[in-house]
Order: C-alpha cells, then sequence, then structure tokens
C-alpha cells in the first residue's frame, strides 16, 4: 500500500482467486477484499491476506458448507538497503531440493516449509537470497522471489508448472515488458543458463526488482533491462 492505494491490486487479486481456485477454497469478493484492505491500511503499509478454509472436524475431508476465514492484516511498509535495487544483490545456491506437486505449483500456500528451510541455510548478511532448483536441477525461484534472466535482450523467467509460486509481481512485469516491446518467455533454466546471462534480477511485490550482481564466482553489473523493469515498476505504481 502507498498512501492508502493498494499497487499491482489486479494481478494480486488474480492471484489470490486462483490459489483459492486450486484450493477449493471459495474466494472473497474483489469489491470486499478492497474494502477491508482500505480499512486496516490507510496510509503505506504492507498488507497480509490470508484465506483459510476455517473451523473443522478432525481429519483429512473437506466438511459441507464450511465457511472460509479471512484475515487481512497491515504491518509497517517494507524497507530495504537502496543499495540493493541500484547496485544489486549477491545470491547463493541453495541445496534443498523443491518438490514437484503439479496440482499445487504456482500456487502460494500456507505450507512454506522448503522456503524456511532453504534461508536457514545461511546467515551471512552480505547474502541476500537464495536460489532453488528441482531435482532435475531446474532453477525455479529464490526463497522469497522470482527470477528472471536477459540474454541478448531476451527475458527469460522459470517454468513454474511443475513447483514454486506465480508471484504477482512476476505477472506484472511480464505484462510490463511486453506492452514495452520486450519478448519473455516462460521456460526451463538451468544454472548454465543462469551464469550464462547477460542480467540477471529478482522480483518479488515488496522488493519491486533487485538486480543480481553475484551468483558464487559470477559477477554481474546491473543492466539496462533490469533498470527498464524498475523504471515500468515505478511508472506502474505512480497511476495505481
Amino acid at each position: 500500500m502507498r498512501a492508502g492505494r493498494a499497487l499491482n491490486w489486479k494481478w494480486h487479486y488474480r492471484r489470490l482467486r486462483a490459489d483459492c481456485g486450486s484450493l477449493r477454497l471459495d474466494a472473497p469478493a474483489e469489491s470486499l477484499l478492497a474494502g477491508e484492505v482500505a480499512q486496516v491500511a490507510r496510509g503505506d503499509a504492507t498488507v497480509k491476506v490470508i484465506v483459510t478454509r476455517g473451523a473443522g472436524a478432525r481429519g483429512y475431508a473437506i466438511g459441507a458448507g464450511s465457511g472460509t476465514t479471512r484475515i487481512v492484516a497491515a504491518y509497517p511498509a517494507a524497507t530495504h538497503d537502496p543499495a540493493h535495487a541500484s547496485a544489486g544483490v549477491r545470491v547463493r545456491r541453495c541445496t534443498l531440493v523443491l518438490s514437484e506437486q503439479p496440482r499445487l505449483a504456482g500456487a502460494k500456500t500456507l505450507n512454506r516449509l522448503e522456503n524456511v528451510l532453504a534461508r536457514s541455510e545461511w546467515d551471512d548478511p552480505s547474502i541476500a537470497e537464495g536460489l532453488l532448483a528441482d531435482a532435475a536441477g531446474r532453477v525455479i525461484e529464490g526463497t522469497m522471489s522470482n527470477l528472471f534472466v536477459v540474454r541478448r535482450s531476451l527475458v527469460v523467467t522459470p517454468d513454474v508448472a511443475r513447483c514454486g509460486v506465480v508471484g504477482a509481481q512476476r505477472e506484472r512485469v511480464r505484462e510490463l515488458l511486453g506492452s514495452a516491446g520486450f519478448e519473455c518467455q516462460v521456460r526451463d533454466l538451468t544454472w548454465e543458463d543462469i551464469e550464462a546471462a547477460d542480467e540477471v534480477f529478482l522480483t518479488n511485490s515488496l522488493i519491486g526488482a533487485w538486480p543480481v550482481a553475484r551468483l558464487d564466482e559470477r559477477h554481474w553489473v546491473p543492466g539496462p533491462v533490469t533498470r527498464r523493469v524498475q523504471a515500468l515498476i515505478a511508472e506502474h505504481d505512480a497511476r495505481a
């Protein structure tokens, strides 16, 4: 939220509705949820929306007619070191391997155990993020972010049809890139693809877009496509 305005609302609500469908939950009406978000966050804030199945009996069966529980909470606006966006960040390879479950792939559920365990692999403050791959060695995402690479002006983001999260910022960036005349593909990426990239950047709704400056011994300088993405996000936020 910025000055009481929900940023990138279209993609946030679209993802929530899609994820509710995957989990067989009733999605709240968009107008209802927008009103609740505005009620809890009247200025700059970070808002978290949680939809659960609500109270139920023991066991795994979904009770008939059980209503959902909705939690809409506001927190102070997130702050990050400005150097992360300007100079870029150092990332590492996580040893944890993402498990595949196509039925839930893309959804942001409350089960973030893989992300929690992956993030616990390092405590070096100079490392801002860790990248995760699946058992086949396909690089999928960061512990808290989506990944993009640029090679000869072609932008690619990993396919998350098997595992990973479809981030609202990821989808907005894909849309903004397309409207700006850039080709953005969704396909499998390997570690070799990452190392061969001209630019690498990370996205989520709180960080915007961070250039990756270092992975292992590979170094990058923030490039023109990453800078363009940052500008496109800023321009879109200003119009929200």
